[in-house]
């Protein structure tokens, strides 16, 4: 690349198309920063919720994304991908939340001493 075609390349890399799939792959790349400091900090390997959101959200942008681009490939992987990542968050949701009725239950049927 030329000094002469940097304006080009500007103008390119500015595109609004260009800088949403920027935004939705860095969305994605900070679902791996969530789980590595959540990692770090438990001491053990952990999936925080926030890495699902992440997940989501920048599996949605980069879809939109593609399908501007007409890219069949990238579409159906981001399709794919999200209905893992939705199913993954509900089965969280319902694991903490029997988690939570046991907690309760638990508590309720223990007798003072």
């Amino acid at each position: 690349m030329t000094l002469d075609n940097l304006p080009s390349f500007v103008t390119y890399v500015l595109n609004p198309w260009i800088l949403i799939g920027f935004f939705g792959q860095f969305l994605f790349f900070m679902r791996f920063i969530v789980q590595w400091i959540a990692t770090e900090r438990a001491g053990k390997v952990v999936i925080p919720k926030l890495f699902w959101y992440f997940s989501i959200s920048g599996a949605l942008i980069i879809l939109i994304y593609s399908i501007y681009r007409r890219d069949i490939v990238f579409i159906t992987a981001q399709v794919l991908s999200l209905f893992i990542y939705v199913r993954n968050l509900m089965v969280e949701h319902r694991v903490r939340e029997v988690a939570v009725q046991s907690d309760t239950l638990t508590s309720e049927t223990n007798f003072p001493e």
